[in-house]
């Protein structure tokens, strides 16, 4: 309800190493360096990435525009969950935790979020009416009211970080999602309830990107939910989804792709 650049060193030749020790007997040495750092160049320090600001994230977050036949707004205070509303009992699973109920891993500097709704036709119909029920089987009823049912609900979040924190928190996220695929429990809003699977899946977006099917278990109901989180520079893009039709047939289902399409296309 996720390119390492090889950086490749040259030898220098003989003459290129007297060459270097000569100029720097000459004292060029130092005032050449000097004059590369204060030109930016090999040796100057390139300055800390920054978050992008709390503006800027609204910005770029995914609008019904961005997306067809789907429904954009922001969350209500009973759609998301509130930050230090989530524990869990090992504490190296808490990452998992986070994203599962959409909330972030580290400390970002900015965050914007939305509720995208997807409706499949037979959802946009509704609920069949009682004369229509009527005039079905008990199998073609169950099926007409879980096809109604066919809706799939992600929150779609932004966290931005300074510096390297994106990368960090994602590596933070690849490596509690494989400590913990044996499962945990957790408390969301005073809610106890046991993942019971981390499952990696495959996703192809931004920089860098981890996805799972996470397996819930809360008083006897089951349930999947797909998280999907990926790097673009210095802002993570992360998403919880479940489909209630899905859901309650026990069936598995796929991951928003054209809504995770939609929002790396605008962080580029």
């Amino acid at each position: 309800m996720q390119v390492r650049v090889a950086i490749r060193r040259t030898v220098l030749t003989a003459s290129a190493v007297s060459f270097a020790l000569l100029a720097t007997a000459c004292g060029g040495g130092e005032s050449g360096d000097e004059d590369k750092k204060a030109k930016g160049g090999a040796g100057a320090e390139k300055p800390a990435a920054k978050a992008l600001s709390a503006g800027k994230l609204e910005k770029l977050v995914v609008t019904k525009d961005d997306l067809e036949d789907h429904e954009v707004k922001k969350p209500g205070k009973d759609e998301a969950f509130e930050p230090g509303s989530v524990s869990v009992e090992k504490a190296e699973c808490k990452p998992v935790a986070q994203a599962l109920s959409a909330l972030p891993a580290g400390d970002p500097a900015a965050t914007a979020q939305r509720l995208v709704v997807h409706k499949t036709k037979a959802a946009e119909k509704g609920m069949p009416s009682v004369e229509e029920l009527g005039e079905m089987t008990e199998k073609q009823a169950e099926e007409a009211t879980l096809d109604s049912l066919d809706i799939t609900k992600t929150l779609t979040s932004l966290w931005s970080y300074d510096a390297d924190g994106a990368e960090q928190a994602l590596a933070t996220l690849r490596k509690a999602g494989k400590k913990c695929a044996g499962g945990f429990t957790m408390t969301a809003d005073g809610e106890k309830q046991q993942v019971t699977k981390v499952t990696e899946e495959k996703v192809s977006a931004g920089e860098d990107a981890v996805a799972w099917t996470i397996g819930t278990k809360q008083d006897g109901s089951a349930a999947d939910t797909k998280v999907v989180v990926f790097r673009q520079g210095t802002t993570l893009a992360g998403f919880s989804s479940f489909n209630i039709a899905s859901v309650t047939r026990g069936e598995d289902y796929k991951q928003p792709t054209a809504l995770i399409d939609a929002q790396a296309a605008k962080l580029g």
